[in-house]
């Protein structure tokens, strides 16, 4: 039975609560939250019968905690996870692993040196359209892959800590597109370009908007045109995807079908297909999604003893991209990585 305590109990702590409630090989021992009131209200609304802490180190004193869920903001992250790790726990934490790519590489070295286990939610990887999107293209119909765009627009009004940060949009946002096209094209980058901005009626402190444009290390080219303070005309929270190959082209308007065409004539592909044509992909069939399957992914591996997907060495690379897009912004220019 894990003995589960969840540290930060904001709305994103629902998510977590709901999926582990569904498991019968574990209990949630702890609530964790340095507003005492918002964690009694959180164990109230969920059911929960669990103490409440006020801190992590608290909690671990009851001796019978092994796992611990991670939904603070960014900048608690290194905190939480360390002393959970050096405590003997494993840890399941919310994205990006930390505030900074010093402190995600020191997390890392901690689960390493402790021998317990860190994997971070990054929930988009377990959307269906995604995952055909994946299958779809690895069996390469439409041959090589030169260009994944993605278009995201939203104007979301958070009044919390998002509001203050200096790169609310790629600090917080991004990592999913980011780590989405890693997931679909089995690549990492290395290299990045963003311009990032604020437009003159946004309402966040930092940087709302941004345009990246990736090298990745096939040479396809991956750009990302973002903004948390969309005058209109907005996307799905999955953002609006275009991937462009040799004989064609997959588009997704990441709420509706994933949909694509080939292209007409001998040098484009098949002859034989009308390039107005459009053809539609199923989406995979999943018993869950989002943040319930990478949840349970989360899960199988520590009974396993395996690493999942979302194993904290794997989604430094998506960690990496943030932050050298970061500091793209800062130096204009492009930036290895």
């Amino acid at each position: 039975m894990h003995k589960i305590a969840i540290v930060g109990c904001g709305a994103m702590s629902d998510e977590w609560i709901m999926a582990a409630k569904k498991r019968t090989d574990c209990q949630i021992v702890a609530l964790v939250d340095i507003n005492a009131d918002m964690a009694k209200r959180k164990r109230e609304g969920n059911g929960l019968t669990c103490e409440v802490y006020t801190s992590l180190a608290d909690a671990l004193k009851r001796g019978d905690v092994h796992l611990v869920f991670d939904i603070t903001p960014p900048n608690i992250h290194f905190a939480t996870v360390t002393t959970a790790l050096k405590a003997g726990c494993h840890v399941f934490g919310e994205k990006p692993i930390a505030d900074s790519l010093e402190n995600a590489r020191k997390m890392i070295q901690c689960s390493d040196e402790t021998g317990k286990e860190y994997f971070v939610m990054q929930n988009r990887r377990y959307l269906p359209a995604l995952f055909a999107m994946k299958n779809f293209l690895q069996t390469r119909p439409l041959g090589d892959i030169g260009q994944i765009s993605i278009n995201f627009r939203k104007n979301p009004h958070f009044n919390n800590y998002r509001d203050v940060m200096d790169n609310p949009l790629i600090s917080e946002m991004s990592i999913h597109a980011f780590d989405a096209v890693r997931f679909v094209l089995g690549r990492n980058a290395k290299s990045v370009f963003c311009h990032e901005f604020n437009p003159s009626w946004s309402w966040y402190k930092g940087n709302a908007s941004a345009i990246c444009v990736f090298e990745m290390d096939d040479g396809s080219v991956f750009d990302y045109r973002g903004t948390w303070c969309s005058s209109g005309l907005n996307t799905s929270w999955e953002s609006e995807w275009y991937v462009s190959c040799e004989k064609g082209t997959v588009y997704w308007d990441g709420a509706g079908a994933l949909i694509y065409n080939v292209n007409k004539g001998k040098e484009g592909g098949n002859p034989d297909d009308d390039s107005s044509k459009t053809c539609t992909i199923e989406p995979a069939v999943m018993a869950e999604i989002e943040h319930e399957a990478c949840i349970s992914d989360m899960f199988h591996a520590i009974n396993q003893g395996v690493r999942p997907p979302t194993d904290c060495r794997d989604n430094i690379n998506s960690v990496k991209m943030v932050y050298a897009a970061i500091e793209s912004a800062k130096q204009r220019k492009v930036m290895a990585i």
